[in-house]
């Protein structure tokens, strides 16, 4: 395994992205799903991204990169079309241990971006460990074509009688059975329906 995968918690966190253009636009507008602050540092931005900052707050520093611009960042992404540039941000984010990714130039990256699947609470990465970015992608459609499109409301059910669980079902091994036993219930398949109440009852017999 090339990459540990793991999901990093940057909500309310300095995030930086070196770059002003698509690729820093589509990378700003990632990490902005998962709440990050955003600080924005290129010597001009296109009119979509400076949209976003400004619909969303964010920092912009309109000047070239400079080191200083890391300081307390949780996460950095380069994403210029000027190669020193990106390795430069690369040197100093390593420098301060702060993980990097630079766009299309992995041997630069401390981490790289995954085929996302969107299903919050639930999300799927997908990773060829920057081998094979079809691979990934065509990966992504499937997983997107598998998974049931009401998944989520499942993942928040679940969720929220976690607590109750816990408390209810002492040992790890009786939840993680209780869980499997509802999970091949009809419990999913009355989410799926659009059928949250009878779900809702149907997990309250299933735990008393």
């Amino acid at each position: 395994m090339e990459f540990l995968p793991i999901f990093l918690n940057i909500r309310e966190k300095k995030c930086v992205v070196v770059g002003g253009g698509e690729v820093a636009l589509r990378k700003a507008s990632l990490l902005l799903r998962a709440g990050a602050a955003i600080h924005i540092v290129a010597a001009s931005l296109n009119d979509e991204l400076r949209k976003l900052c400004s619909a969303h707050a964010c920092t912009i520093i309109e000047r070239e990169f400079a080191d200083a611009d890391l300081s307390g960042a949780t996460l950095v992404v380069a994403a210029t079309d000027d190669s020193e540039t990106n390795e430069r941000v690369s040197v100093i984010a390593a420098k301060h241990s702060i993980p990097v990714n630079v766009v299309d130039q992995p041997h630069l990256c401390s981490f790289i971006m995954p085929s996302i699947v969107d299903r919050s609470p639930l999300v799927v990465a997908i990773s060829s460990g920057g081998s094979s970015p079809i691979l990934t992608r065509k990966l992504k459609e499937l997983n997107e074509s598998m998974i049931p499109g009401r998944i989520d409301k499942l993942a928040e059910l679940l969720g929220s009688y976690r607590e109750r669980v816990r408390s209810e079902i002492g040992g790890f091994s009786e939840r993680a059975r209780f869980w499997e036993d509802v999970l091949d219930s009809e419990i999913p398949e009355l989410v799926y329906n659009g059928q949250d109440d009878q779900a809702r009852s149907a997990l309250d017999n299933w735990l008393s």
